[in-house]
């Protein structure tokens, strides 16, 4: 069985990746990206969704043009757990590499 994460490794997590929130360790990572275009916010779902792959670990996400909202949770826990900070981590180095932004606040 995989492991809730605690408050402590949730906030350690955001404090190294910032462009997350945690709605706390029984809730979600969530982030919001904008990119320049459609193509490339479809680029980063193809390629984030190969890194899942080879995690076994899907994230919920849904694309708009070129925005994409991810929602990182395990399932077989019931909340945020090691396997969504390793994929979060990943994400987030893909980010960089397609030029995302954090999109402005609604």
């Amino acid at each position: 069985m995989v492991a809730v994460a605690s408050a402590a490794e949730c906030a350690e997590f955001v404090s190294r990746h910032p462009q997350w929130r945690c709605d706390g360790p029984t809730g979600a990572l969530r982030r919001d990206l904008q990119f320049d275009d459609f193509a490339t916010a479809i680029a980063f779902i193809q390629r984030g969704a190969a890194l899942a792959d080879a995690l076994d670990h899907h994230p919920d996400w849904r694309n708009v043009y070129n925005r994409v909202w991810l929602v990182l949770t395990t399932h077989d826990c019931g909340g945020v757990s090691a396997r969504d900070f390793v994929l979060g981590a990943q994400l987030d180095q893909l980010a960089v590499e397609l030029h995302a932004a954090q999109p402005p606040a609604r």
